[in-house]
């Protein structure tokens, strides 16, 4: 053991000493720093496996909460007293102190009685009606911690539910909906369960046409009487609630105002008379400023129709999802002063800009290579009046190596330019409409790019696509792609790239030209959006096809020297697929650990011998293995072929890919968070190549996985996170067997193993 850690040892309990002793020293005379809240449950009612998660829930809801600890430390209360008293609200002190500093949590600031009503209230709440909670104190050097005792006792159960309507038709409609109940006999008395079914029960009665209707009419009685630990539960309409509650209502007229404007007075409704019919709906635009059919096709509902609460949230969905709305807003008005059971519709849309302009700039590094990109985006949001979207995008950026040996591959230029043009709407040749839930999408984009590496090669790449977009419910997507075009052809191979060809071959495939078309899909599937749930994933699946058909009908066999070209380039005929899954727990307040997997899988053959370069995959980078630079890496265990000392090259691909990332997230203090990672994974071809030996996809595909650990920031700015990550290689696939593994070379003193090893990534957002 070295001296300077034998040191550090030291140190360590002394600065943490040494923090916990100034906080103290900082109290007001009499005070006590309150520490720690908690709750002891003292029970032999409640199965082991519950207890756990009730002190955790029944912990949470105490007040105040403690100063943040790291470590056992307190570094925003020892900040908050080191700022001293700040002489203005500007100013580096002012900032320390209130901004990244946290005031004392004092004992008086605990009000235990306060607490205790806190805790037997939910504990009443979820079926123990005789709880019992006291409380103690404990200090020990000026740091106060209150014990909460709770004494559950037995837990009340539900022993019937009866639904006390009458025979009116709002008593059957809500009789209807009994066989759905979230209260159920054998269960557990819960108020949230309650609550809910009393919000189940308007929802269902809305979609029956009872707009005035709400949970407010409902109540549910609460019988203990007579029972052993159980409740009857008696579901009724109060006596006041208001006859026009307890008839449907029907649609009348639907007025829209497409191009609405909010005035200091607020939303004004027009004079109705001036209104033009549609279909059955009356617009109010005299500007023409949207085509009718484009907004009738989002109105869910229909004159005469039942008013349903499903249909009014649909139909403010459709609009609010055609993109060109800041705000939606909607009323009923009932008709004839409530006379009658009608409601006329309004619909108030407030316009976007009709035209915008988004620039972004972006930076980003990877070990020795750094570079900048500039995205500037142009808007039509109306362009032919349907809430069409026309984007233009011109785009540049750049890439160059600032250290190391300079390699003739490792810096490029690139700019281009695309349009896009989205109907809120599906355009096809057949009638077809995936869900009215959402707005789906039909989409066409053409685009240009230019990429130049200045000492290798340059690359000229068109594309075309046209597909459709649709959101099935709030947790699957679609993206098909009914066709893709994409042609690239080099340009200006250098000299010396054109020697080194004959040194290193695999590199032609990087210029090869590449002819591609057809239909590419992608499902995503997610529950991330859910923020309380402790377990969240996101998946998501593609399949991309390309010539399938088209290279059958020609009969092509490459291996038969039956191989063809369109627009002097040889076609690809492919069929590829990906998978990337990720899984995210909750490991508390401020921690989470998120896992991913990812699969890809490309089949060549017909035309091809392996996937066209631009739609291979590679492997390392900042989102990917961490400890190696991106398509540093594999294929198999190939070993990176070098073109003088030390020049290699950083553009290894394959056709199969394999990668698994695990990592924990925690917030240290503010905006400052933390990670610790492991990555693993490589790429293989589909086939053998003698010029890369190792690289072909086996079944001990496993012994080749290259794995990298490392440490990293987060800097959570709300509008962006900035990330850096430090890794290094654990395991390196294409060293001989038995010297993959690298533990016994990790040598941090070492410079040279440094310069070798420690890969610094910095990069916008998280890696999964």
């Amino acid at each position: 053991m070295s001296k300077t850690f034998v040191r550090l040892s030291h140190l360590l309990p002394a600065a943490l000493f040494f923090i916990g002793c100034s906080n103290i020293k900082y109290l007001p005379e009499g005070e006590n720093l309150y520490v720690k809240g908690e709750v002891e449950i003292e029970t032999d009612t409640i199965p082991d496996r519950y207890i756990a998660p009730l002190t955790a829930s029944l912990e949470d809801l105490l007040r105040p909460k403690p100063n943040t600890t790291i470590l056992g430390m307190r570094p925003q209360l020892y900040l908050y007293n080191i700022a001293g008293e700040p002489q203005s609200d500007r100013g580096f002190r002012n900032w320390l102190k209130n901004k990244v500093g946290q005031a004392p949590v004092l004992l008086s600031d605990v009000n235990r009685e306060y607490n205790e009503n806190v805790l037997r209230n939910r504990l009443e709440n979820i079926g123990f009606f005789n709880a019992e909670v006291a409380s103690d104190t404990t200090i020990k050097n000026r740091k106060a911690t209150v014990t909460y005792t709770a004494k559950p006792h037995v837990i009340y159960r539900i022993n019937s539910v009866t639904f006390e309507v009458d025979s009116s038709e709002l008593g059957k409609a809500i009789k209807a909906t009994e066989p759905e109940s979230l209260l159920q006999p054998g269960r557990p008395y819960n108020l949230d369960n309650i609550i809910a079914e009393r919000e189940r029960i308007d929802w269902a009665i809305k979609n029956a046409g009872y707009y005035y209707f709400s949970p407010d009419h409902l109540i549910v009685e609460v019988d203990s009487t007579g029972r052993d630990h159980h409740v009857d539960l008696y579901v009724k309409v109060k006596e006041e609630t208001p006859a026009k509650a307890k008839q449907p209502y029907y649609i009348n007229n639907i007025y829209i105002y497409p191009n609405y404007k909010l005035t200091e007075g607020g939303y004004q409704r027009a004079d109705s008379t001036q209104a033009e019919r549609y279909h059955g709906l009356y617009f109010i635009d005299p500007e023409h400023t949207y085509r009718r059919f484009a907004l009738a096709n989002a109105i869910i509902f229909y004159p005469g129709e039942l008013y349903t609460r499903g249909d009014q949230s649909r139909t403010l969905r459709q609009l609010v999802g055609m993109g060109s709305f800041s705000f939606v807003r909607n009323e009923f008005v009932d008709v004839d002063s409530g006379k009658t059971n009608r409601l006329d519709a309004y619909y108030y849309l407030t316009p976007m800009p009709k035209h915008g302009l988004r620039t972004e700039l972006l930076g980003k590094t990877a070990a020795v290579y750094n570079g900048s990109e500039i995205n500037v985006a142009w808007q039509h949001r109306n362009a032919f009046k349907s809430a069409e979207l026309l984007t233009f995008t011109v785009f540049g950026g750049f890439e160059t190596q600032t250290g190391g040996n300079v390699n003739l591959n490792s810096s490029f230029y690139r700019y281009g330019a695309e349009v896009s043009l989205s109907f809120p709407r599906m355009i096809a040749p057949f009638n077809w409409q995936p869900t009215r839930k959402y707005v789906p999408r039909s989409i066409f984009q053409v685009g240009y790019e230019y990429l130049n590496r200045r000492t290798a090669y340059s690359l000229n790449s068109m594309r075309f696509s046209f597909g459709y977009q649709w959101q099935e419910n709030p947790e699957k997507t679609h993206d098909l792609k009914v066709l893709e075009v994409a042609y690239v052809q080099p340009r200006n191979i250098t000299e010396s790239y054109q020697a080194m060809l004959d040194t290193v071959p695999p590199l032609r495939h990087a210029i090869e030209p590449m002819f591609t078309f057809g239909p590419i899909y992608n499902y995503t599937r997610t529950n991330t959006m859910n923020a309380d749930l402790k377990h969240t994933y996101y998946f998501k699946g593609g399949l991309d096809l390309s010539a399938n058909l088209y290279g059958i009908i020609r009969g092509a066999n490459v291996q038969k020297g039956r191989q063809y070209q369109i627009l002097n380039a040889n076609f690809s005929q492919y069929i590829k697929m990906e998978a990337d899954f990720r899984h995210y727990m909750k490991l508390g307040a401020n921690a989470t650990w998120a896992s991913r997997a990812m699969a890809g899988f490309g089949y060549s053959y017909g035309n091809s011998t392996q996937l066209p370069y631009v739609k291979q995959f590679f492997m390392g980078g900042p989102n990917g293995l961490r400890a190696f630079r991106a398509r540093a890496l594999g294929p198999g265990s190939y070993t990176p072929e070098f073109y003088g000392e030390d020049n290699f090259f950083a553009d290894q691909t394959g056709d199969i890919k394999f990668e698994l990332n695990t990592e924990y997230r925690a917030k240290l203090v503010s905006i400052l968070h933390w990670a610790a990672f492991i990555d693993a994974g490589n790429i293989w071809l589909q086939r053998s190549d003698p010029e890369k030996p190792g690289a072909a996809f086996s079944r001990h595909f496993i012994n080749e996985m290259a794995v990298g650990a490392g440490l990293g920031l987060r800097f959570d700015l709300s509008f962006l996170i900035l990330r850096t990550d430090l890794a290094m290689p654990l395991r390196i696939p294409y060293r001989p067997k038995g010297e993959r593994w690298v533990f016994d070379e990790i040598n941090f003193r070492n410079s040279n193993w440094r310069r070798s090893n420690l890969v610094f990534n910095l990069a916008i957002g998280y890696p999964f």
